[in-house]
């Protein structure tokens, strides 16, 4: 009776961590987050709508640390440092660039304030592939560099790892040269925003600005139908996004 007992309950345990793993989804990628800039940085995090938020959605990442979470199958959504931020005691303060609007250390599903450079990611499920990028369609603030590690395919890095903020045109630098607005933004110019008339490949082409992004970072999403040059694919793969690859800045 008691062997019964034991292995019921081991039986019972078993089924317990199927019904767990099928109702959160099974881990499919660690993201790590490293900061190799010489200031704190306060990355962000947005699920897109019908994924899980993950542990946090916004959080501290002081001069050389680091932070990993993880996510399940299917995750999609987007990372970006943000900088300068100032939260007091309550939490009711803003940054100065990537600013969720939430007035907190958490975003809590708000998105970034352009300009701001994201990683975007599509977690396949099961043996699916991975879709990922870093997109200055948003404008740019940080270099960041997206590494897979232990995936097969392609699995290529990628990322924008010069500092945009020093090659812009001065129509574009906010913040003192901090960041780097888009066209769209700056000019208010339907073409630029690839929409209404413009919505489509055949319509929306790359402009002198989107072009100065893609010379300076090729592998980068440049504008808004960038996609043969800023998409990349991976299986199975652990992802490390790091701030300022190159050292501080």
């Amino acid at each position: 009776m008691a062997r019964f007992s034991f292995y019921h309950h081991c039986f019972i345990t078993f089924l317990s961590f199927i019904l767990v793993v099928f109702v959160q989804g099974a881990t499919a990628a660690t993201f790590t987050f490293i900061n190799r800039c010489h200031h704190t940085i306060w990355p962000g995090i947005l699920a897109n709508p019908g994924s899980p938020k993950l542990e946090s959605t916004g959080f501290e990442l002081t001069k050389g640390s680091s932070r990993s979470f993880q996510a399940p199958s299917g995750w999609s959504g987007r990372f970006w440092g943000r900088t300068g931020c100032d939260f007091d005691d309550s939490g009711h303060r803003s940054c100065t660039t990537g600013d969720c609007g939430s007035g907190q250390v958490e975003c809590n599903g708000a998105g970034a304030t352009p300009p701001a450079t994201l990683a975007e990611f599509t977690l396949g499920s099961g043996a699916m592939q991975d879709f990922y990028d870093v997109s200055l369609v948003d404008g740019y603030n940080l270099p960041l560099l997206v590494q897979g590690s232990g995936g097969s395919g392609d699995c290529a890095t990628t990322g924008c790892v010069t500092n945009l903020n020093k090659k812009f045109p001065s129509e574009l630098r906010i913040n003192g040269g901090g960041a780097c607005r888009r066209a769209c933004e700056a000019f208010r110019n339907l073409e630029y925003c690839c929409k209404d008339a413009y919505n489509s490949p055949a319509a929306c082409k790359p402009s002198m600005y989107s072009e100065v992004f893609k010379a300076a970072c090729p592998k980068s999403y440049s504008y808004a139908f960038d996609d043969a040059s800023g998409t990349f694919t991976c299986t199975g793969a652990d992802y490390t996004i790091t701030f300022c690859p190159s050292g501080p800045r």
